[in-house]
């Protein structure tokens, strides 16, 4: 499945990044792709979405030129335009419940169809030199590999963020069809493969947190999660070990990995990175010394993407 162009004609350049414009996708705002005359590969693009008309187009025209399908699993309630600029790029849409991170994910393998799959959000996009290393990767005979990691760069406060705890962020997203699943814990899950993985070149860009309000939004949401998943193993809570967690992802994002490179947004992540940390171990003193009748569950309206 392809592109479908305006009028049927087949355009000089390749979709680029673009923005939505009263739910219509211009057919480019360009970027020449590098990958257009190359025949498409035996690629099945996995993604799950819920309301993400402002942001879906931009990963799909990445891997649409290359790529010979599209699954998107998209929440049932989602009606704000997300399902039809899916299907512009020849997706095939399936409408599911939302069932969380892992769960959702893994129904999106289910519905692949090609030997190879590359797991994608809707807040990504695959950069040039990523696409050609994929392509390159799957091209070449041999080689054994049942996957492949690359880095994901995310874009955060205006400027790309390339050090702390967000980069390189290597992500396992490409693997052979029937040997990877997401698996993990519920609100971090990743995929597991049984054999070999090989590193590529170029990285994997991330829109995730468009604004700070964004970001924030996030922390409770994933407390919550963290909180059902330390009831269910049954921990004790420890003031020791919360304050030396939360002081420790501060120092190792900040100092080691040097996000203070990153500028002043890097020293946002890194102190906002460990009062999240703080957050979600506190959650669990809160569940001890609270009462049951007191507290309100936290909502996050938005989670469809990690």
């Amino acid at each position: 499945m392809g592109l479908r162009y305006e009028n049927g004609v087949q355009p000089e350049f390749a979709p680029g990044p673009f923005t939505v414009r009263d739910g219509f996708v211009p057919v480019f705002e360009a970027r020449k792709s590098p990958f257009y005359s190359v025949n498409r590969l035996p690629i099945s693009v996995c993604m799950v979405s819920g309301a993400e008309a402002p942001r879906i187009g931009r990963a799909l025209a990445s891997v649409a030129d290359w790529t010979r399908e599209i699954v998107v699993v998209l929440n049932v309630e989602v009606n704000d335009g997300t399902a039809e600029i899916a299907e512009r790029y020849g997706a095939r849409i399936y409408r599911h419940p939302w069932q969380g991170f892992r769960e959702q994910k893994n129904l999106a393998l289910d519905y692949a169809r090609q030997p190879w799959v590359l797991a994608l959000d809707a807040d990504e996009e695959v950069s040039e030199e990523l696409g050609g290393s994929i392509i390159e990767f799957l091209n070449k005979p041999g080689g054994g590999f049942s996957g492949a990691r690359f880095a994901r760069k995310t874009h955060f406060l205006g400027r790309w963020i390339t050090h702390g705890d967000w980069y390189p962020d290597r992500v396992l997203r490409l693997f052979t069809r029937g040997e990877g699943r997401w698996s993990g814990s519920v609100e971090h899950c990743r995929i597991e493969i049984s054999g070999a993985v090989k590193n590529l070149a170029g990285d994997l860009l991330h829109y995730s947190n468009p604004t700070i309000a964004s970001y924030v939004q996030k922390i409770n949401y994933f407390a919550d999660l963290f909180l059902e998943r330390q009831l269910a193993q049954k921990a004790r809570w420890s003031a020791p070990r919360t304050v030396v967690h939360a002081a420790w992802r501060f120092i190792r994002a900040y100092v080691f990995r040097g996000g203070f490179l990153d500028g002043y947004p890097g020293f946002f992540i890194a102190v906002s990175t460990a009062y999240a940390t703080l957050v979600r171990y506190s959650r669990l003193y809160e569940h001890n010394h609270s009462c049951s009748s007191c507290a309100a569950p936290s909502s996050f309206p938005d989670h469809q993407h990690q």
